[in-house]
């Protein structure tokens, strides 16, 4: 029997990131990297110290070979990692901007992962996670990767193990905003732990309050909700208490794409290390920060050392 301390599973994709502003028709020059939210939050917990299994499918191509290389470079444990000889590993431009959201062009239609189902991965019956962490991306991805999800979430339940979720809304991969909405409630409500954002809280919802956004989900069956609230942190809340936990200030944002996977992993890191929600939360806070101070969706990472030295320098409590 293999065990990990987390099972996570999405579509990584190759990423090419602008060397200069403007729309990517006019940039001659792009970066290379690694992009995925479900990978950003593998990584992150690889980082601080934590053994992570990801299971994925790319395609018998470059892309496919760097996305392995990265995920093993980060000690993230890719045996799950399956190629597929007749669909291609999916890819994104990103713009360049000096503040705010960049553009992101997405090229992931029928694509390697997209073709995965529980049938590709018999192993699953030899291995155990004391966590899974999935997002609401991958079931946009087609109906075998649906069924997937909820084949992991139950495999969770069977063992006793967590589950967290978040939701991670991409409307233009979805037929329309009802039918979004009702299938991720639909594997949301089954989680232990739920990361909303503000915004998507009240897509999902329909109320705009963090307060009553996690109510809502509380009363689901989640035991822990952490809505994100950008700069200003977090509201987080259990069954017995709850409270806006604040973020940490940041000198320049640099790019806020991958701060909520960072917030993702530093929350759950602080939950394995023992940590209450609260406290667990200033840990996601801090990494979100340094996530917001670096280009590219997993720069800003950090390990551990890194991570406390923060935490200090910003008078966060714990680490």
């Amino acid at each position: 029997m293999k065990v990990c301390d987390v099972l996570t599973f999405g579509e990584a994709m190759g990423m090419f990131i602008a060397e200069e502003p403007g729309h990517p028709a006019s940039v001659r020059h792009f970066t290379k990297e690694l992009a995925g939210a479900e990978t950003n939050v593998a990584i992150g917990l690889s980082r601080l110290g934590y053994r992570v299994l990801w299971l994925s499918k790319v395609g018998t191509d470059p892309l496919g070979d760097y996305i392995i290389q990265e995920l093993q470079r980060e000690k993230v444990d890719t045996s799950l990692i399956k190629r597929d000889e007749e669909n291609l590993t999916g890819f994104q431009l990103k713009e360049k901007v000096s503040e705010g959201d960049p553009g992101v062009y997405y090229y992931r239609k029928n694509s390697a992962a997209s073709r995965m189902g529980i049938k590709d991965f018999p192993e699953l019956e030899e291995m155990h996670a004391k966590h899974y962490h999935l997002t609401g991306i991958p079931l946009a991805l087609s109906p075998s990767v649906r069924e997937l999800s909820e084949a992991l979430i139950q495999k969770a339940k069977k063992e006793g193990s967590t589950v967290s979720f978040d939701p991670n809304l991409r409307p233009s991969m979805w037929k329309d905003e009802k039918t979004m909405s009702e299938t991720i409630q639909r594997y949301a409500c089954q989680a232990d732990i739920i990361f909303p954002g503000i915004k998507e809280g009240k897509i999902l919802t329909g109320y705009q309050a963090p307060e009553d956004i996690a109510k809502y989900y509380l009363e689901c069956g989640a035991k822990m909700v952490f809505v994100k609230l950008g700069a200003k942190g977090a509201y987080v809340a259990t069954k017995k208490k709850a409270h806006t936990v604040p973020g940490v200030p940041v000198s320049k944002v640099v790019d806020t794409v991958g701060a909520g996977d960072g917030f993702a992993a530093g929350v759950l890191s602080g939950l394995f290390d023992g940590l209450t929600a609260f406290e667990a939360a200033e840990r996601g806070n801090a990494i979100g920060a340094l996530q917001t101070m670096s280009s590219g969706d997993k720069n800003g990472l950090p390990a551990r050392e890194e991570l406390l030295a923060f935490m200090n320098g910003h008078s966060v409590k714990n680490g």
